[in-house]
């Protein structure tokens, strides 16, 4: 089961989150809450494998409790958030603050219920109208500072940055395995060298890393 944590200031947003993700048969909403504060709270408490996180709440907001939550070691939960406003200054602070994912409130049901089970697993995602402007604008914005954001003792193997790379063009380990002629288990075997080096939680925080870090360029 996915046990799953909504934040909203608003009931019915709440509810309605609720009565969609408690309906698939491997999904558990575990609790609400009306706040970011109340949010990281409850994700102390309970542990969540999910978080759906809006962002503008009264008192703690999304990208407050989603640093809070992210920061905590003894948690597991994948912050995914859920916001009506396409701001870009928004998601690059639900990124920074390390949200695992970021979605738009118009998307559709499917799309809604395949971001809470990537971020579960530890893919992350983005809105498909965001992705490649956000991340093109994100590369820009720390390419100036890149050298200086990479601890000189990471080092990567030359596999690794192949893996990186097409990390980075969106790819799921199936694809990745197909354009290095690999096994899929040998995709994940990197992968996971790649979360332990740049201590991430998903896929997405290792490209973030990355663009930093001025390995890969999303261009």
């Amino acid at each position: 089961m996915i046990r799953i944590l909504i934040a909203d200031d608003q009931a019915v947003v709440r509810a309605g989150l609720s009565v969609i993700l408690g309906a698939e048969a491997d999904f558990e909403v575990v609790a609400e809450a009306a706040d970011g504060a109340e949010a990281a709270r409850l994700a102390r408490e309970l542990n969540p494998d999910v978080v759906c996180m809006d962002i503008r709440m009264p008192g703690t907001d999304g990208i407050e409790a989603t640093r809070m939550i992210a920061a905590d070691p003894s948690l597991g939960a994948a912050v995914l958030i859920l916001t009506t406003f396409d701001v870009d200054a928004d998601v690059f602070a639900a990124l920074e603050a390390g949200a695992a994912g970021f979605l738009l409130k118009g998307a559709d049901e499917a799309t809604l219920l395949a971001a809470v089970r990537s971020v579960a697993a530890g893919h992350g995602t983005l809105d498909q109208r965001l992705t490649r402007r956000i991340l093109h604008e994100f590369a820009d914005r720390r390419r100036p500072v890149a050298l200086a954001a990479a601890p000189p003792q990471i080092v990567l193997t030359e596999r690794e940055l192949d893996v990186l790379g097409l990390l980075a063009r969106g790819l799921s380990n199936a694809e990745i395995a197909g354009e290095l002629y690999v096994e899929p288990t040998t995709v994940k075997y990197h992968l996971a060298g790649l979360l332990q080096k740049t201590a991430s939680r998903d896929r997405l925080q290792v490209v973030l890393w990355g663009i930093r870090a001025g390995l890969v360029d999303v261009r």
